[in-house]
């Protein structure tokens, strides 16, 4: 299992108060036993984000998680999972605005991120009421941050 965390924009290396990302994505990868997968999660600013959300989505604005599955490829090795974009400026906005710490935030966006590149999705009332419980499980899952456990997902919030 292979966790890469990079950063783009202006977000030039890993801020320390954005918690044990690539730890905490190992850790909840091994918690859904998804196998030998890889994840790229990728650190960065509401420009660059609101670039991909423009391209991909059609929306003109910064949001605060993109995830982007990747087609699996047949034969040995670990099989790609996909990668995740994460805006640190809105993380850090939502942060503010729910009363918590950027690392929370940012776990919580991970855990969100993750579930959409596991198939889970928030369309309807029934699959936001699973991704909402799956959030919760997988969050309880993943060792106490600075502020303690965090069991409440972004569906929720």
């Amino acid at each position: 299992m292979a966790v890469d965390v990079s950063c783009l924009g202006t977000i030039g290396s890993l801020p320390p108060e954005v918690g044990p990302v690539q730890s905490d994505a190992q850790t909840a990868l091994e918690a859904r036993a998804v196998g030998d997968m890889e994840l790229s999660i990728v650190l960065t600013d509401d420009a660059m984000i609101q670039q991909l959300n423009q391209e991909y989505r059609g929306i003109d604005s910064p949001t605060d998680v993109l995830s982007f599955g990747q087609q699996e490829m047949p034969g040995p090795g670990p099989r790609v999972l996909g990668d995740l974009i994460i805006s640190l400026q809105t993380a850090q906005r939502q942060a503010d605005e729910r009363g918590h710490a950027l690392a929370t935030e940012v776990r919580i966006l991970l855990v969100h991120g993750l579930l959409h590149l596991l198939g889970y999705d928030h369309e309807t009332p029934q699959e936001r009421a699973e991704m909402a419980a799956a959030e919760t499980t997988l969050l309880a899952a993943l060792p106490p941050g600075l502020e303690g456990s965090t069991t409440t997902g972004l569906v929720s919030l």
